[in-house]
């Protein structure tokens, strides 16, 4: 009863939203809480501000205003109403996840779906228990695809992800060491990942996957799926041309499709993009316009000119999976580069390993300097001796200014906590 009165609210409404500081006229306001907040401290505020309603768990605050709804968890309650909009839907619905290159595949997906369709995208980050709820609660009854991002770092989160948005088609990057802290082994990430996987074949729905990873093959070994890839088994048969001086190109039956994206790991998010603008019977013409359109952006992939140097900033996120693929593919186009790696975040016990891995990694390929940044590389000192070691982004920008760097080719990569990007920032 309290959920339907909550949906009436939510369909008057001009959208959800919960943060207090970013008030939405007319909005419905969920009051969430957390380790050092309680949004129903701010409920009233935001009435007064101009919110259709807020929705509280505290049951002082609800008696203060009558528009104030008491439920028993504000957070369920969030998560319910989604699901309750998600099955009232006509939209079809693709669940993303993966340890790399989810935001990049999505973006790639949306920009080639939206060519023939009516199509929304998770924005941002929002991929968590709060941000997958908040996502399907802004498609609009008359979009046909909506592509929802979900992040985990610990088994049963994409299982609660899954059973809110349920999927009709579920599409996973790959499984790499991110998250390890959470998942405890990259078993333990194939195990957490996979339950995309089991939640759309429990409801008989389609699933994509990239038929030249041995582990998604195996996984998928007795279930009907889409394949695509550089092998022939593969349903569709794609080729990935990497270039020293411009982007990445796929080709597909003797045609080929250009790209704005750098860097050979990118051939599997271009793929799944054709793919399945195959599968959604897009014109081959409509599938290049989508991929030529999409541009890297937010430290992900992209290609700076900053004084007299290029700098490949791929500063969003960092694991050895990510980070092995990145060095791989610059030095096969920049051998004489200048890498820049910021630590790499939640690795647990494995941290100190992957950290060492990932510098020898760089010696053996042989780059002009390696910059190791952050107090984990820092623990490396003792061992690495000759490597150059920064304290922070700040600490990088002033060796660059020191050094008068000219004419160098440098690639920038780290976790996002390590916010490297300030190093080329005015």
């Amino acid at each position: 009863m309290i959920l339907s009165k909550v949906y009436s609210k939510f369909q008057a409404s001009k959208g959800v939203f919960t943060d207090s500081r970013k008030i939405i006229d007319q909005g419905l306001f969920f009051a969430l809480k957390g380790p050092h907040f309680d949004g129903n401290q701010y409920a009233l505020k935001t009435l007064e501000l101009g919110a259709i309603a807020a929705v509280v768990d505290d049951p002082k605050v609800a008696e203060k205003h009558p528009d104030c709804i008491l439920v028993e968890d504000s957070l369920s309650c969030l998560q319910q109403l989604a699901q309750m909009h998600r099955r009232k839907l006509q939209t079809t619905i693709i669940g993303l996840t993966g340890s790399n290159g989810k935001t990049t595949s999505k973006e790639l997906i949306y920009s080639v779906l939206s060519q023939k369709f009516k199509t929304h995208a998770t924005q941002g980050n929002l991929n968590n228990h709060i941000g997958v709820p908040l996502t399907l609660l802004q498609i609009e009854p008359d979009c046909e695809i909506a592509i929802i991002e979900m992040g985990a770092n610990h088994k049963g989160e994409i299982r609660e992800l899954a059973a809110i948005a349920e999927p009709d088609l579920g599409y996973i990057t790959n499984f790499g060491y991110a998250h390890i802290e959470g998942f405890g082994s990259l078993e333990g990430v194939v195990q957490g990942k996979s339950e995309l996987y089991q939640d759309v074949q429990s409801r008989s729905g389609t699933i994509v996957i990239n038929g030249d990873d041995a582990k998604q093959v195996a996984l998928m070994e007795n279930y009907p799926c889409l394949s695509y890839g550089t092998q022939p088994h593969n349903d569709i048969v794609l080729e990935y041309l990497t270039h020293t001086q411009k982007p990445i190109e796929l080709r597909y039956q003797d045609t080929i499709y250009s790209s704005q994206l750098h860097g050979d790991y990118n051939g599997p998010n271009l793929g799944i993009a054709f793919a399945l603008g195959v599968h959604f019977e897009l014109n081959l013409s409509q599938i290049a316009q989508g991929i030529l359109d999409y541009t890297p952006n937010n430290q992900r992939s992209e290609w700076k000119t900053v004084g007299e140097n290029r700098v490949f900033l791929d500063a969003y996120n960092a694991n050895p999976s990510s980070m092995r693929a990145a060095l791989k593919s610059f030095a096969s186009n920049h051998p004489n580069g200048i890498v820049v790696l910021g630590d790499m975040y939640e690795l647990g016990d494995i941290s100190e390993a992957s950290h060492l891995e990932i510098a020898q990694q760089a010696i053996a390929l042989g780059f002009k300097k390696i910059i190791l940044v952050g107090s984990h590389f820092g623990q490396l000192k003792r061992k690495e001796a000759s490597l150059h070691f920064c304290s922070d982004a700040a600490a990088v920008r002033h060796l660059w200014e020191t050094e008068d760097w000219k004419n160098e080719v440098i690639l920038i990569k780290g976790s996002r906590g390590m916010t490297l990007e300030k190093i080329i920032e005015s």
